[in-house]
């Protein structure tokens, strides 16, 4: 991985040209690609069409209609099921969702850049030079509400286990400016890693 933070300004400027150069290659390749990530196939859609047919009563064990606005934290036969899935004692530590965990971090980063958490000292506006972990490879997107908000993005290898945790605790440890961490713990975008136990165990410690 380039170090870029180490780069004097001609090696930077010389490091720019041969992207460029390299950029303007692809552009004369005239490619035609769907660049989307993360879009399953008609096959992938596929194997879920008989689940779908299925199910012909949506009322739930609690009395939700689940074709209707549920519970914030989702149905609870969904929270044990993920539970199980995830390897988690206790279905009451999961939450539910709508499909789109793009949205849910969203609104985590942006909460804490307006008025911050529970344990903040501050909302992230106020404070210099506020930092992000950006496992890398890693999801654009991720990167792209750091970039919105104005969250220094700092590099961490992503390992087979998950990201290099050695440098991540070093890191954390160091600098209080550092706010989180972007993660996808089970098939990590775009490599597919699994995150490993002991890369989570020492995640939540």
């Amino acid at each position: 991985m380039t170090d870029y933070l180490g780069m004097n300004k001609v090696e930077l400027n010389a490091e720019l040209d041969a992207l460029r150069a390299r950029y303007q290659e692809f552009v004369k390749m005239n490619l035609k690609l769907d660049m989307s990530r993360g879009k399953p196939c008609p096959e992938q859609l596929d194997l879920s069409k008989e689940m779908l047919r299925m199910v012909d009563n949506y009322i739930g064990e609690n009395g939700v209609d689940a074709r209707n606005y549920g519970l914030l934290a989702g149905m609870p036969e969904a929270r044990r099921f993920f539970a199980e899935l995830l390897r988690v004692d206790d279905p009451e530590q999961v939450i539910v969702c709508g499909n789109s965990s793009l949205s849910m971090m969203y609104y985590l980063v942006d909460l804490g850049w307006r008025a911050g958490f529970v344990d903040s000292v501050r909302p992230w506006r106020f404070c210099n030079n506020t930092k992000f972990l950006c496992p890398v490879p890693g999801y654009d997107r991720h990167f792209r509400i750091s970039e919105y908000f104005g969250l220094q993005m700092i590099p961490v290898p992503m390992l087979k286990t998950g990201p290099d945790m050695d440098m991540v605790e070093k890191l954390v440890k160091e600098d209080e400016s550092i706010k989180g961490i972007w993660c996808v713990p089970v098939y990590s975008n775009p490599d597919g890693y699994v995150y490993s136990d002991e890369t989570v165990r020492r995640l939540a410690g």
